[in-house]
Parts: structure tokens; sequence; C-alpha cells
């Protein structure tokens, strides 16, 4: 069960890396307030450069690790286990994830730089002494 939790804690992380950026791509054109919240986008790069980092020096990701370290090196023997592990892990060589993950990061910086995040209306107002619009 553990290792199924975790299986599932990485795909979500992975859902937020890149659902997070094609919901602020849409978001963007769409102009959606929370795609500029702060928190949201500054977690979302943080996520995808630990990534990209981890795959440009050759390191494993934890959550991978700890997945197969709970489960002592046998593949996932539940539904949810199997059809995560299907969606989550591909075989090719490496500098074809790393090339990927990079692409992704350098997508996330260029969109933070072209619609970069803002505080909330009455946040910014309150700082400046302005009542909100």
């Amino acid at each position: 069960m553990l290792p199924d939790l975790v299986l599932l804690l990485h795909f979500l992380i992975v859902v937020f890396i890149v659902g997070g950026l094609i919901l602020t791509w849409a978001g963007a054109a769409t102009s959606w307030r929370w795609v500029r919240n702060p928190w949201f986008r500054w977690l979302h790069l943080a996520a995808i450069v630990f990534v990209a980092l981890e795959a440009l020096l050759g390191y494993a990701c934890p959550l991978t690790v700890w997945e197969d370290m709970l489960r002592g090196g046998a593949r996932p023997d539940s539904f949810v286990g199997r059809w995560v592990r299907r969606l989550l892990y591909y075989e090719a060589p490496p500098w074809v994830f790393s090339s990927a993950y990079c692409a992704w990061a350098t997508a996330t910086v260029a969109t933070l730089w072209r619609f970069p995040p803002r505080r909330a209306a009455k946040e910014s107002a309150a700082r400046s002494g302005t009542s909100p619009a």
C-alpha cells in the first residue's frame, strides 16, 4: 500500500509540473487570475528545476528510489500501481529525459517572464495605500 501511495504522489507531481504549465498558458490566454498566483508559479518553477537538475546531474528521483526500496525491487502488484507506473515510466536513453526536462524548465521560466505572477489586488492595494479597483 505505501509503495502505491508513493507512486501516486509521484504521478500527482508529474501532473502538477506538466499540467501547471499548460494551465498557465490557458489561463494567460483567457485571463484566469489564479494562474498569476506567486505561490503556485514559484512552486511550479521549483518543481521542474529540481527535476531538470537531478536529471542533468545523473541522480535518480528520490520518489522512484523510495518506491523501489519499499517494493524490494518488485514491480507494483496493485491495479493503481500498475496503471500509474505505465503512465509514468518510459524506456528511453537518459539524454531524452534530460532534454525534455530542461526544455520544460526553459518553457516554464519563459512563461514566468512573459506572464509574471502578481499579488492579489487587495494585498497590492494595502501595500501601496490605495483602494483596489
